[in-house]
This record gives C-alpha cells, structure tokens and sequence, in this order.
C-alpha cells in the first residue's frame, strides 16, 4: 500500500491537507525524481535511452546534465555567496553596458548631469527584482523559469518563457554586433560576421559546461575589463575632450529623461528572469540577505560605472568632430577606438579586442538561461539535454545578428524599451503573488512544481498580462509609435513611461482576479 504525505491549499489560500502518494508519478518526467520533486545527479545517465548515453557522453567531459529538473539538497553544495556576486560583475562590465550610456546623449540629448542622475537611481530600482529572485535559489533549487509556475501556472508561463526566449536571443544579438564592432574598428578588413561568430564561439564554449564553469568565468573575466575602462578614463580625461553639456528644461527635458530611463531600467531589470539560474547550488539554509546583497553590489557598481563613463566620453561628440566621425562609422566601437588608438597605437588596438570579447561575459547568463526556457515549453523539450538548446540558440543569435549588424543603434534602443515592458509586467505579477498570496517563502509548496493540478490555473496572470500590454502600449514612446499617454509627455517623440504603466497596470488588476481565481479553483 502506497505511503501518503500531506499539502495543498484550502478556500482562502491557507494550508489544507490533502492525500497524496508520496512517490507519485511526476508529469512528463523524464528522469526519476524522489517525492519532493527533486532530481539526482545519477538520474540522468540510468538507462539505455538516447537520452541517457548523450548524458553519459557529457559526464565524461564534466558537462553540467540537468537541466529544469529541480537540484536536491545533497547537491546544493555551492557554499561561495562571493561567486553569487562576481558572477553578475562580470556580466555588467562590459561595452554593451557602457553603449547604453552612450546613447544618452546622441539618441536622447541629454545633459551630462541629469545622465548620470537618471542612471544611478533606475539601476539601483531595476536590479532590486533581481536581487529578490536570486534569494530564491537556494531555498527552492530551482530555476526561475520554473518559478514562475508558482507565479503564472504551469501553462501559463510558457508564454513568459517564450518571452524570455526572445530577450535572450536579442540581448545576444545586439550583444554581438557591439563587439563586432569594436573588431572592426580595430581591423576594418575584418567583416561584421567573422567578429560575431568568434564571441559566439567562445560564449557557447564556456556555456557549454554550465554552472560551475560560468561561474568561474565570471568570477576572473570582469578585472582586465576593469583596468581598460580605467585606462579609458585616464586617457579621455588627459586629451580634455570631456563637455559639461547642461541639463535641458521644460517638457522636453522631462520627455527624454523618461525616455532614457526606460532603456537603462530595460538592461538593469533585464536579468530578473533568470535571476535564481545562478543561486540554485548554493545550500538552502544561505542567508537570504548576503545573497541580496552580494547581487546588489555585483550589479550596481558595473552598471553605474560603465553607462557613466559611457555618458561622459559621448559629451566630447557634439563639439569634436573627430568622436562624431568615430560614432558614424563604428558607433560605440568607434568611439571607443577614438579615446583608445591614437594615444595608445597597437596597445589600444589590443584593448579594444579584450572589450570586443569582455561581450562573452555578457551574453553567457543569456545563453545558460535560455536553455531552461526553452525545456519549459514542452516536456518534449526536456527530453533535449540543456547542451543542445545552448547550440542551437547560439546558432539562431548568430543567424539574426549577422544580417542585423548594420543598423545597431535602432535595434539597441528599441530592443531595451521592448525589453522593459514585459520585464516590467513580469514583476508586476511576481511581487504581488508573491507578498499578497504566497505571504512570503512559507507560502510555497516546491513538492508540486511540475504538478499542474496544484499550481495556479494562470488565468488571472493572463488577464492581468493583457492589461500590462494595455499599459505598456498607452505609455510607450518609440520611432514607430507613441502611445497616447506617452504622447502627453515632452515634444517631438513624447516621453516613454511604458514600464511605469506596464507594471501599474498588471499589478493593480491582477489583485483581484487572482483574489477571484483562488476562490473559484482554491489554488
């Protein structure tokens, strides 16, 4: 007779009992897991399936074989909160980050003042998410695609995870093509896709062994590019090409602002949804507020540091010829190659590269992470080891940035707002399931993760889901359309406060349809 364990949830969202087998079949599993969900390492390889001798292949290199399934206690053995940090250093110190600063001011005209004011405080608000998340790790080991069952339903965060789908092949692109860039400035012989493919080449090399190894990676990768912003700022300050440019005024000003805002919450708030990939070692009983903290400050201080320096050298632009020339023909890489070669010759040359591939760092927790979304959308893709997906993701980036290389900044700036809206409604269901409902970590039953009966329905996300869409696009400032509320704000091309509403929008309707789900299906 099969033994029973207890859980669930009652009428008003509290704890009840229900009977269950405690060795109950999993949905669409694939490997064996014990009754809390959890899969052993050895799983993987037992049995003489496709599957299995694929995962015993990769064994044999020391190549990461789990993929969604949950980590089990005995495994989380990942004690460095240090690593939790360096991991998003390295991620953040790099020139994709420092693009985003440059954009400041060509594309938006702003000040250099009101740049760096508008910089430091949306990147200490967008990676507060991502400091939540990654403190979920541990507790749970699991992925944060698979999280968000807790959040959005079984069914209904596929569609979240082909959003993330899609943010991690941007990201990668437009990613790649500001390395390419550099290359070229550095070679102009060398064509766009040679450069692309090469980063691709080495960010799926490191990727490919998972967690340990991307770790590792990143713990070292950011100090050389570390020391060459320096040695950006030293040279760029002795040629005294730095503008004070003022801060504007009026509609105009406030306009561009929010504008800006928008592409820097974009890249900060960007990793939120793989924020708890990187945690899910580290033993459940790790204080939640070192990981918080750790995250904070490998994030902050790459993000300011280099979308501040960013700003800066592009202040030289409007009054110096030379910088506006460098940008027209190689953008940032351009840029980049005006404060760097001419004083430095064949070692700024050699600089320029190191940042061409500091751009492997910032695309590994893209391509890591894509994976797990990838096998979230069907249990035929779980079937798939996570090595597979990285393969075939990085061949997709690559096959959309080659083409795209020749029109970075456009893609870049709508790429990040885009990015910003359904991050932002991503959130704005999280944070109140999580405080309102789930009334903190004692709210989650991780037992029934896979278990579509038990997880919420996902209709009220849905519904609240279309409302942030309904936000986003009200509020939104783009090129190629402005929302009506957007419009209001600021000339010409308005004011972009899409994240704002995306995010008001979903959190204040999904209240009470979540309120009405859980009383209709009490789950």
């Amino acid at each position: 007779m099969a033994s029973y364990e207890k859980s669930g949830y009652g009428k008003n969202g509290c704890d009840v009992e229900y009977q269950q087998p405690a060795a109950y079949e999993r949905h669409h599993s694939l490997v064996a897991p014990d009754a809390s969900g959890a899969v052993h390492g050895e799983s993987f390889t037992i049995g003489d399936s496709m599957y299995a001798k694929i995962q015993r292949l990769a064994g044999r290199f020391h190549v990461e074989q789990r993929g969604i399934e949950r980590v089990p206690a005995d495994e989380q053995m990942d004690k460095s909160t240090f690593k939790v940090g360096t991991m998003w250093l390295a991620a953040n110190m790099v020139v994709s980050s420092f693009a985003i600063g440059v954009l400041a001011v060509p594309v938006f005209g702003l000040g250099f003042v009101d740049s760096v004011l508008t910089i430091l405080f949306i990147n200490m608000f967008g990676i507060l998410p991502v400091c939540f998340f990654s403190t979920f790790g541990p507790r749970f080991g699991m992925r944060q695609m698979i999280l968000s069952r807790f959040f959005f339903g079984y069914y209904g965060v596929k569609i979240i995870a082909i959003f993330n789908c899609l943010a991690c092949l941007g990201w990668s692109s437009v990613n790649v093509i500001v390395g390419s860039q550099l290359i070229h400035a550095v070679n102009p012989d060398v064509p766009a896709w040679a450069g692309i493919i090469t980063i691709a080449a080495c960010t799926f090399f490191v990727t490919l062994f998972g967690y340990k190894v991307v770790h590792i990676y990143e713990m070292v990768a950011w100090v050389p590019c570390f020391i060459i912003f320096l040695i950006v700022i030293g040279e760029f300050a002795h040629r005294g090409d730095f503008v004070n440019i003022p801060m504007g005024n009026g509609e105009g000003e406030a306009g561009s602002v929010l504008s800006f805002a928008a592409s820097v919450f974009g890249f900060a708030t960007g990793w939120a949804s793989y924020a708890s990939d990187y945690t899910c070692y580290q033993p459940a009983n790790t204080s939640r507020t070192k990981i918080f903290f750790y995250v904070f400050a490998g994030l902050i201080f790459p993000l300011c540091f280099t979308q501040m320096l960013g700003v800066a050298v592009a202040t030289a632009m409007p009054t110096n010829q030379a910088y506006a020339d460098a940008y027209a023909t190689d953008a940032v890489g351009g840029l980049l190659h005006e404060v760097l070669v001419p004083p430095l010759g064949g070692f700024g040359k050699f600089c320029l590269i190191i940042l061409a591939l500091s751009i492997v760092g910032n695309n590994i927790p893209n391509q890591y992470s894509i994976a797990f979304s990838l096998q979230t959308l069907t249990h035929y893709a779980q079937m798939v080891p996570r090595f597979i997906w990285t393969l075939v993701a990085t061949i997709t980036y690559c096959a959309i940035a080659i083409p795209g290389a020749d029109h970075f900044e456009s893609v870049l700036e709508n790429f990040m707002l885009v990015i910003g809206y359904w991050l932002a409604i991503y959130e704005g269901i999280s944070l109140p399931e999580h405080f309102i409902f789930k009334r903190g970590m004692r709210g989650y039953k991780p037992e029934i993760y896979d278990q579509p009966k038990y997880l919420p329905p996902g209709i009220a996300a849905a519904a609240a889901f279309c409302f942030g869409i309904l936000g986003a696009a009200m509020g939104m400032a783009q090129v190629w359309f402005i929302g009506p509320i957007g419009r209001l704000i600021g000339t010409g091309y308005g004011g972009d406060i899409g994240f704002e509403l995306a995010f008001a929008f979903t959190a204040i309707t999904y209240v009470p349809f979540r309120y009405l789900e859980r009383r209709y299906f009490h789950r």
